[in-house]
């Protein structure tokens, strides 16, 4: 052997380093994952909010209309077009959310 640094004491360096590389890589990925879900999230609540939804009735209250985003009643599909919402707000026996206020998002559709 001669003073210089050997080959294997080399390919163990390259081992490490490519070893390090791959965990960057790796927590990257996990990163850009995590961002994508999030956007995603958030692509889904934009999109619920332009929809509503039915709450059935209860046997001490009226069913009620909901923006698809309300929070009171968190129901996931079954979402209704403007036209559907707007007809079912026409109905005696169906309130809109005091909260949500989903008239304001027919009105201004």
């Amino acid at each position: 052997m001669s003073g210089g640094i050997s080959d294997l004491d080399k390919n163990r360096t390259l081992e490490q380093l490519l070893q390090w590389q791959l965990r960057q890589v790796r927590g990257r990925i996990r990163e850009l994952e995590i961002k994508e879900q999030q956007e995603r999230r958030r692509r889904e609540q934009a999109h619920a909010a332009l929809r509503w939804k039915i709450q059935p009735q209860r046997s001490s209250s009226a069913a009620l209309v909901h923006r698809g985003d309300c929070a009171l009643y968190p129901a996931e599909g079954g979402f209704l077009t403007r036209e559907e919402a707007m007809i079912a707000l026409a109905e005696p026996d169906i309130e809109a959310c005091q909260i949500c206020k989903p008239e304001t998002g027919l009105v201004d559709g």
